[in-house]
């Protein structure tokens, strides 16, 4: 019993480090693009589009960023269609999404991959552990 125990806490220990270090990343994210706003603001205003520093050079550029309006998706993609831009529209689906519809499905067919599926997906399971909270 020792041995799953063991196993069981550095499960749980990894699992708990790597929510923490999430929660650490999207605090350093927040605070580099608070650091980013200031130096950028900082070099504006005095007017220092460039400067090295510590062996980095540092330049204030501009990024286009560009996304597709959600109610306009299929005019958007229509218009790259006949510009001939056509490669660039990828179709998704969501794993998770498909997971899920794939195990209803499923439920709906004896627990069996329904026929029109066969062969379009792949199906298996994974023996995984789960970790809640134990009750008092």
């Amino acid at each position: 019993m020792s041995r799953v125990l063991e196993a069981a806490t550095k499960l749980k220990n990894l699992k708990d480090r790597k929510a923490e270090l999430e929660e650490i990343t999207k605090e350093v994210s927040a605070e580099i693009e608070s650091a980013e706003q200031e130096l950028l603001s900082i070099m504006t205003e005095d007017e220092i589009p460039k400067f090295v520093h510590a062996g980095t050079s540092f330049s204030m550029t501009n990024k286009v960023f560009a996304s597709a309006r959600a109610d306009k998706k299929d005019e958007l993609f229509e218009a790259l269609r006949e510009n001939g831009l056509g490669d660039l529209i990828k179709e998704q689906v969501n794993a998770q999404s498909l997971r899920s519809a794939v195990i209803e499905q499923m439920e709906d067919n004896d627990d069996e991959l329904p026929k029109w599926l066969d062969g379009l997906v792949n199906v298996f399971e994974k023996p995984v552990i789960n970790l809640r909270k134990a009750g008092k």
